[in-house]
């Protein structure tokens, strides 16, 4: 009974106390072989997730296995109490995964000491297969040397990091040419982040565009929208006052954001109003009425008499990847159209509206 119960807790403890994971083996999987150093910063301890020569030794939470002697591990978190200074662990990086070099005991007691992070010498190893992720992840460790950025930028598309550094050189010449005379590429990106893509991404959370594109980060829609908003020569096809919103031109933008507190930022989202006029059936009248006036996004429904039978007024909802006359169409279309006896609509857009407050 005491062999089966050893088994059950075995198989049952497995996932949680199977050894860390060999830096070797994920190194030849994904043909890391070529190498940057990125100098010392603190490491999220979550990240560290395996070894380079000690994987044996420790179980996926750090913690020592049977056979290895406490006496390493016992005199550290000694060292730690007494508040003692420690050198930086020595990692090895491959994405988003760290494996020890040196430093296994360390990262064991400060495991256990709860704490989250620590402070480490990095060396980067660049993965070499050709699949979708390791592309995107080459073209961001590029962006990442080039432009000495630490900030969590997330893009699920290739070909948008090389933009974003495209816009960082732009903004290094524009800053170069006067705020700042001989400003380096280093000093422009950390200011494009702080000054324009803060900002805009700003926006973008405050109109909720995210829950629209499942899927997609909000560094995507940064890259897709200053794309077509500010790249030279793209047509566009945006809603009326977009402009207002983000001008066309990404310096200009930084400095209308420069000019307005951050609570101050102005609401993607704006209302559309419009009418549609229609032709119905007679007999169904009534019934597409009251279809009509249960939609949310009708305001009023008039039963007209003359050439037309009814008159709809409907308040939408436009943002940045739409134009107007799309998401009025779709609406059109998806909603009103799809009603039985329905003759023909016509839609009618106010170019300007003066309205009376109701007593």
């Amino acid at each position: 009974m005491g062999r089966l119960t050893d088994l059950f807790v075995k198989l049952w403890h497995g996932d949680r106390n199977s050894e860390a994971k060999c830096f070797r083996e994920n190194q030849a999987c994904e043909g890391a072989f070529d190498h940057v150093d990125r100098g010392i910063c603190n490491v999220p301890l979550e990240q560290i997730v395996g070894s380079v020569g000690r994987y044996h030794d420790f179980d996926n939470q750090f913690k020592l296995k049977e056979h290895v002697p406490p006496d390493r591990l016992i005199s550290v978190k000694q060292a730690m109490r007494e508040g003692k200074s420690l050198p930086p662990v020595k990692l090895y990086k491959i994405k988003d995964e760290y494996y020890v070099l040196d430093g296994n005991h360390r990262i064991a007691a400060a495991k256990e000491f709860g704490r989250s992070d620590i402070m480490a010498k990095i060396v980067e190893f660049i993965p070499s297969s050709n699949t979708l992720e390791n592309i995107i992840y080459r073209e961001k460790s590029e962006f990442m040397e080039q432009t000495g950025l630490t900030h969590a930028i997330e893009i699920s598309e290739v070909g948008q990091f090389p933009y974003l550094l495209e816009q960082v050189e732009f903004h290094r010449a524009f800053l170069a040419s006067g705020e700042i005379p001989g400003a380096t590429l280093k000093q422009a990106a950390e200011d494009w982040h702080r000054t324009i893509y803060l900002p805009m991404t700003a926006i973008i959370e405050k109109g909720n565009l995210l829950a629209s594109f499942p899927g997609r980060t909000l560094d995507d829609l940064y890259a897709y929208i200053s794309f077509h908003q500010w790249e030279k020569g793209r047509t566009r096809h945006y809603g009326i006052g977009i402009d207002k919103l983000i001008p066309k031109d990404m310096e200009a933008f930084r400095e209308k954001m420069g000019n307005i507190n951050k609570a101050e930022y102005p609401e993607m989202l704006r209302s559309i109003t419009a009418f549609i006029s229609m032709n119905v059936e007679a007999k169904r009248e009534l019934k597409i009425v009251d279809k009509l006036f249960a939609l949310p996004e009708v305001r009023e429904v008039h039963s007209i008499h003359g050439s037309i039978d009814i008159l709809v007024k409907i308040a939408l909802t436009r943002d940045l990847l739409s134009s107007d006359a799309e998401v009025i169409g779709q609406f059109v279309h998806e909603k009103v159209r799809q009603i039985d006896g329905i003759i023909s609509t016509q839609t009618l857009i106010p170019g300007s509206s003066r309205i009376k407050n109701q007593a």
